[in-house]
């Protein structure tokens, strides 16, 4: 199923029912007087969030959504039935626009928040409302007010507890694969994921963890280089960063893949490096022993941040990683950088790690 996470869609809501001119016929009674009742309401457009949802994907089929218009009034002071609202459901994190304006019009970040897209027009009013001891008679009604209409953008920022971010072929698909069941696209040639992937990781004593793949980046994603603000949006929503860096890569190196990353970062919004941070030297299954350590060494200097190694293919240091991840969602304060605690982070990862 194809990831959709932009759409454009028109709301109208439903028009007021028109007011009854009626007056009162009962026997024994020649001359009632007026007693048509009001139209009803017409049914507004509402957007809700569902945690259930991941994608617009439903967008992609219907663009138009359309609620009820109210009943018209009737004779014997009887009001007409309000319009049924149409309810739309939408995945949390959606950002809801004017198509025209561009204007930020709702963002729908928990479980159940609404947003009204288009209020329903008032019912009109009956004769009934308009007698008076002048005018005992009135054949004066009104109509129902027209429902608002208008186009809509939605986007999506993903709500995800860590984001595996990297350059294309870090092997960040694989590795959410490993962590969740989830199934993104894997194979042993190179290619870049083109949507984002989410995963759920589980442990007996943590609470579930989701985790997001966003597609690799480039160079210049800030300006819109590759997929550029795409994805780099569903970044923002991240509790953590996880650093996905491909230890095997010989051109960028290691470090400058994490620079790379970095640099990206900052210049799409600079207070995502306050963010939660670490570091993953993925594939090191085709390094040796020396060699590993040595990339553990150079990086817990230079980034000052937990520094991990796995190897994705073949499952090493991932028990540690998911420990390391599950900790961190649990901790209220941000993780304290491993140079800071005055902890050999290289030898500890190195320890556990190597065989």
């Amino acid at each position: 199923m194809a990831f959709v996470d932009e759409a454009k869609f028109f709301v109208k809501a439903g028009d007021g029912g028109n007011g009854c001119v009626s007056f009162r016929r009962e026997k024994y009674v020649p001359k009632g007087g007026p007693d048509g009742g009001d139209g009803g309401d017409g049914g507004s457009v509402v957007l809700r969030a569902a945690s259930r949802l991941f994608s617009l994907m439903d967008f992609r089929y219907r663009s138009h959504f359309l609620a009820e218009r109210g009943e018209g009034g009737r004779g014997k002071k009887q009001y007409g039935k309000k319009g049924g609202d149409c309810i739309v459901e939408v995945p949390k994190g959606s950002i809801v626009k004017d198509a025209e304006s561009g204007e930020v019009l709702a963002e729908l970040l928990a479980d159940g928040e609404e947003f009204v897209a288009a209020r329903g027009g008032k019912g009109g009013l009956g004769n009934v409302h308009f007698a008076s001891s002048r005018n005992q008679a009135p054949r004066k009604a009104t109509r129902g007010g027209a429902g608002e209409e208008r186009w809509l953008r939605i986007e999506l920022k993903l709500l995800a507890d860590v984001g595996l971010i990297g350059l294309p072929n870090a092997g960040k698909s694989t590795l959410l694969s490993r962590l969740s069941k989830a199934n993104p696209k894997v194979a042993p040639y190179p290619f870049t994921t083109l949507t984002p992937q989410l995963g759920v990781l589980q442990l007996d004593e943590y609470p579930p963890c989701i985790i997001a793949d966003i597609p690799g980046l480039i160079e210049g994603a800030h300006q819109g280089a590759g997929l550029g603000h795409q994805f780099l949006r569903h970044i923002e929503r991240t509790r953590i960063l996880l650093h996905v860096i491909d230890a095997a890569a010989a051109e960028p190196a290691p470090l400058e893949q994490y620079l790379t990353l970095e640099r990206e970062l900052a210049l799409f919004k600079e207070e995502l490096l306050a963010r939660r941070r670490i570091v993953v030297l993925n594939k090191i299954d085709l390094l040796d022993e020396e060699e590993v350590a040595e990339r553990l060494r150079e990086f817990a200097a230079a980034t000052g941040f937990t520094v991990l190694a796995v190897s994705a293919e073949e499952g090493t240091g991932l028990d540690g990683l998911r420990l390391t991840l599950a900790r961190l969602m649990q901790e209220e304060q941000p993780a304290v950088p491993a140079a800071a605690s005055g902890e050999d982070t290289a030898g500890e990862t190195g320890s556990e790690i190597l065989p």
